[in-house]
């Protein structure tokens, strides 16, 4: 498909083709690493895995946020010495029933380190936005569960072997794994809290994937206030099994394209590991925009998710990585995507239109960068068929990828995988594989999956 656009430059490349290698290692911890929850969507005797109404299915977007008693479980001495450091960024949570995160059953410590609470209702008077470290995020206690059965309890938390039960009545066969708002916020922390988190976080993620590391995956968290440092943890990290994405966690006022990222982006292309971002609207360095919404929480989760994966995207495209590191592919989760063809288009247009806004050695437009295979975006189930059908007309179908936000409060579980699959009447056979799982498949570096051991063994 091409989108209807003037191009400036000729020659966009061929889709590339995934390469997916890498060795395990063992993981540390104290997580649950049962994998009795697998047997079912596994199938005997070396045939292929089951598939969900002839789909298999990557969900590119699932959560865990762990309480501070499970994330500390996995601290390393030097976080524990300074404990105490995190005193000011604790918050009891305390789920009410119907709202909040789905599996959420008993009180718990959360992170909170510096959240915005917008809380004006529309029509209302104004009243200043607030940050307080600690303190309730704007979302606590408004969001409404559309879960159709129940989440199993602690999936989230240290129950993998829960998730996978849960993976299997849904018919899903890879969750990519994304923590909670603390991981983006803590760049905002002093540097040895912020460290010791996301230490604490890689032990724990890896022994949480350790259940079933085919199966579960997540990303190496690389903060762009210490890009040297988050190169070496890349590094580190690289071979693991789980490991299948570089999250670029930035602070405040740092663009995604400064130069001073080079290390991470050169770590992360050595590896074959693709660059991601998860839009979030809750924690610093916040949204884009975040004090021109007028202080309401339902235009700020909407404008803000969007525009966030919207910048995110352009700097991307607009700062040449793509051109220096040919491995790197680059996605946008949880940020909608209906907008997606009319923001590339439009950036390309302007980008021709405002001479010298772009380096003069970038090789692609924004558009041919999303042609060539390179762009991708998670799909929002509540912009529905027709939405998708229109950027997969526009745009091409090598860019979506199926979402549920497992277990946050706007799953249909277990439900929703089923009723995306059934887009395919719209969609067409060929656009929905790519959308269920071979996209994903495109751009995660998925060095084991449930049926790669299957394929190797019939492999001529």
């Amino acid at each position: 498909m091409v989108v209807p656009c003037d191009h400036r430059r000729e020659g966009a490349a061929d889709e590339r083709d995934a390469v997916h290698s890498g060795a395990s290692a063992d993981a540390v911890g104290a997580g649950d690493r049962s994998t009795s929850a697998t047997e079912s969507r596994i199938a005997p005797n070396g045939e292929e895995p089951a598939m969900r109404q002839g789909f298999r299915v990557i969900d590119t977007d699932t959560h865990v946020n762990p309480s501070l008693d499970v994330l500390l479980r996995y601290a390393d001495t030097e976080l524990r010495e300074r404990i105490g450091d995190l005193d000011p960024y604790r918050r009891q949570v305390k789920p009410a029933p119907g709202r909040g995160d789905a599996e959420d059953v008993d009180a718990y410590t959360l992170l909170a380190i510096k959240p915005v609470r917008l809380q004006r209702v529309a029509g209302e008077k104004a009243r200043p936005a607030t940050e307080v470290g600690g303190d309730r995020g704007f979302l606590s206690g408004r969001t409404q569960m559309v879960t159709r059965k129940p989440i199993t309890p602690r999936t989230s938390e240290d129950n993998a072997k829960g998730r996978l039960q849960d993976m299997d009545v849904e018919g899903r066969d890879i969750d990519f794994i994304i923590p909670g708002p603390w991981a983006y916020g803590a760049p905002a922390l002093a540097p040895h809290l912020m460290k010791g988190l996301y230490r604490a976080y890689h032990r724990y993620i890896a022994d949480f994937c350790a259940a079933d590391p085919r199966r579960l995956k997540s990303m190496v968290l690389a903060p762009g206030n210490d890009p040297t440092w988050g190169a070496q943890v890349i590094q580190e990290h690289a071979d693991e099994p789980w490991v299948a994405a570089v999250w670029p966690l930035l602070p405040e006022g740092l663009p995604v394209d400064d130069p001073d990222l080079e290390p991470i982006w050169a770590a992360a292309n050595e590896a074959d590991l693709p660059i991601m971002y998860h839009g979030f609207t809750i924690e610093t360095p916040y949204f884009p925009g975040y004090r021109d919404i007028w202080d309401n929480p339902a235009m700020g989760r909407c404008a803000g998710q969007t525009w966030g994966g919207q910048r995110f995207l352009s700097f991307m495209l607009m700062g040449g990585m793509l051109d220096r590191y040919p491995n790197l592919r680059v996605a946008a989760l949880e940020c909608g995507h209906g907008w997606l063809p009319h923001w590339l288009v439009r950036l390309t247009r302007q980008i021709d239109y405002v001479k010298g806004s772009v380096p003069a050695t970038l090789k692609h437009t924004p558009v041919e960068y999303a042609q060539m295979g390179r762009v991708f975006c998670s799909i929002d189930f509540s912009e529905g068929v027709l939405m998708t059908k229109a950027v997969i007309d526009l745009m091409g179908d090598q860019a979506l990828m199926f979402a549920s936000d497992y277990p946050h409060p706007e799953t249909i579980f277990p439900d929703h995988a089923d009723t995306v699959i059934a887009w395919r009447t719209t969609l067409g056979d060929i656009a929905m594989r790519k959308l269920m799982w071979e996209n994903a498949t495109r751009f995660f570096r998925l060095s084991s999956t449930p049926w790669s051991d299957h394929e190797a063994r019939t492999t001529p």
